[in-house]
């Protein structure tokens, strides 16, 4: 039986995942626990370095994980700054959560997405405006239009999803919260980079049956 590297991937995620750790516990419950999280900006240290560093797997089962992700929820829906998602390193937990916006679904929810992984990535690409919660500004980027996700959710279970458009977007922008990577580093590396409207190619010719 032939097993795809991205089942591969599916099967093995969130076996090396562990509970938060003391400081990362001090964050969560500081303040008022019933408020949200504050999103540390980048042009302060804590921020700088929490949104570059690379975030580690968390256990689903961890008991402060519902109140991280309620707490990332007010953040994210505050009304002095709404967005459309966030990512765990925005409030200084180096961990892989995110929340985003699915605009494909019924009345656009947002929905939680524990140890997220992309893999794989169609070849259509599209451009488009991006901000952050973290700093200011907006320039466009050129995400892939389709991915296909690995993800846990809050009762544990594991999934796989192919999403696309603008809740693909989002969450593309998200995880790369994760691996310390901001979308003006996407828009840097880019900068070098070639792009044509994209060509649609049939493999096969279309037929369709006759009438004898």
């Amino acid at each position: 039986m032939r097993i795809f590297p991205f089942l591969l991937l599916f099967i093995a995620n969130g076996i090396n995942a562990q509970n938060f750790t003391e400081t990362e516990r001090k964050i969560i419950l500081g303040g008022d626990t019933s408020s949200m999280l504050r999103v540390t900006p980048l042009t302060e240290p804590a921020g700088a370095k929490a949104l570059k560093a690379m975030s580690k797997d968390i256990a689903f089962n961890d008991p402060l994980l519902p109140l991280l992700m309620n707490r990332m929820l007010k953040s994210v829906l505050d009304s002095s700054r709404r967005g459309v998602g966030i990512a765990a390193p925005q409030v200084g937990i180096s961990r892989n959560l995110i929340w985003v916006q699915r605009f494909d679904k019924p009345g656009q929810p947002f929905e939680f997405y524990i140890n997220p992984k992309i893999v794989w990535r169609s070849s259509i690409l599209c451009q488009g405006p991006e901000g952050d919660l973290s700093f200011e500004g907006r320039g466009d980027v050129v995400r892939n239009f389709s991915i296909m996700v690995s993800y846990t959710d809050i009762e544990g279970t594991q999934h796989i999803e192919v999403l696309e458009d603008f809740s693909a977007i989002i969450f593309q922008h998200e995880t790369d919260h994760l691996f310390g990577t901001l979308f003006t580093d996407r828009i840097e590396e880019q900068k070098a980079k070639k792009y044509g409207p994209f060509k649609p190619v049939r493999a096969t010719t279309l037929l369709k049956e006759l009438a004898q």
